[in-house]
């Protein structure tokens, strides 16, 4: 058996046409060792490629014993702890990283981002909306949108409170992993599939979308949208903007260098380098027009931003006069209260 991408072994919804719903992975593996996927494939029939298996409880009990006896308590523990269950299981084989094929398969990358097996942009990603079904996620779970009615008039006449709390593609992270060291004000507000670095606040108006999110120690009171990664020691002001991919960026990857600075209500279509400052207000698209100046506040020249891309040690600011954007090397560079971080 040659060396695999990823393993896990999950519980899932289905709806009533038993296609999935949404896949849970409580211990997503990377590179897994080669003899573990040997027990899978011997016990479960996985002949090689990317699978999704649906594993029968009445497995369980052969495929425990079989991982126990190979040396593996902890992927033994899980299955015999899923096999009481009356949901689906299914034991998710990524023989290489490939772009997804499944819904099983698309939950368990965003679980590997969430885990922080994998940073944003470090797993293939395409075609993966196509198989997030839209789903009614409810504190009964996650339903078919086109059941919603029928669950809803069942969980009135039982007398139940049926709440959908979103409808959307993705979930909420924290439903499915919490990252270590981190503060999340509204999880609400953070998807499944973001990458939450260690040391980082997401305060109550923070957005992390998925393949996105934080190296540590950040700041986040504004929107890091799909693609974008914030390198640690950077803060993001509340109502600020990150311009990813999806919504407008091109083939542009947006990222964010460390000891970085975006102002309250201020954004970025450009990668910054480290220690860049943006002044509060102020929104830098790749093509804007922006004048260098130097020490002395001499115009140098002027350049579309895009030309100051990953470049560090930048103060973009608009001048209260003219109305025009300017960029000087940042004197400045913003150190993070230690003490906010130090107690996640």
């Amino acid at each position: 058996m040659s060396e695999c991408f990823s393993l896990a072994i999950g519980v899932g919804t289905q709806n009533t046409a038993g296609d999935w719903l949404e896949v849970y992975y409580p211990q997503p593996l990377l590179n897994p060792e080669e003899e573990l996927v040997k027990v899978i494939s011997d016990q479960l029939g996985y002949s090689g490629g990317n699978q999704a298996i649906e594993l029968a409880a009445a497995q369980c009990a052969a495929l425990a014993e079989a991982l126990t006896a190979g040396g593996f308590a902890d992927a033994a523990a899980l299955v015999t702890s899923l096999q009481g269950g009356s949901r689906p299981l299914v034991v998710t084989v990524l023989a290489t990283d490939e772009a997804p094929v499944s819904t099983p398969e698309a939950y368990l990358k965003l679980h590997l981002l969430s885990h922080r097996l994998v940073k944003p942009h470090g797993v293939v990603l395409a075609g993966i909306f196509p198989l997030l079904p839209n789903v009614a996620w409810t504190n009964q779970g996650a339903i078919d949108i086109n059941e919603l009615p029928q669950r809803q008039l069942d969980a009135r006449l039982q007398g139940l409170a049926l709440n959908v709390l979103s409808v959307d593609k993705f979930p909420c992270m924290t439903d499915y992993v919490v990252p270590s060291g981190v503060r999340i004000a509204n999880t609400a507000r953070v998807r499944l599939g973001a990458y939450v670095g260690e040391g980082t606040t997401v305060m109550h108006e923070g957005f992390i979308n998925f393949n996105a999110g934080t190296a540590g120690t950040s700041m986040v009171e504004g929107r890091i949208s799909a693609g974008v990664f914030v390198g640690k020691g950077s803060d993001l002001g509340g109502g600020c903007s990150t311009m990813g991919t999806l919504s407008g960026g091109g083939n542009i990857v947006i990222s964010i260098g460390e000891g970085c600075l975006i102002g309250a209500n201020a954004g970025i279509g450009i990668p910054l380098g480290d220690r860049c400052t943006i002044e509060a207000g102020l929104y830098i698209t790749a093509g804007i027009k922006v004048a260098l100046l130097d020490d002395a506040d001499n115009l140098v020249e002027v350049v579309k931003a895009r030309d100051l891309a990953n470049q560090t040690d930048l103060l973009f600011r608009r001048n209260s006069q003219t109305g025009s954007i300017e960029c000087k090397t940042n004197k400045s560079a913003i150190q993070l209260n230690e003490i906010l971080h130090a107690h996640n």
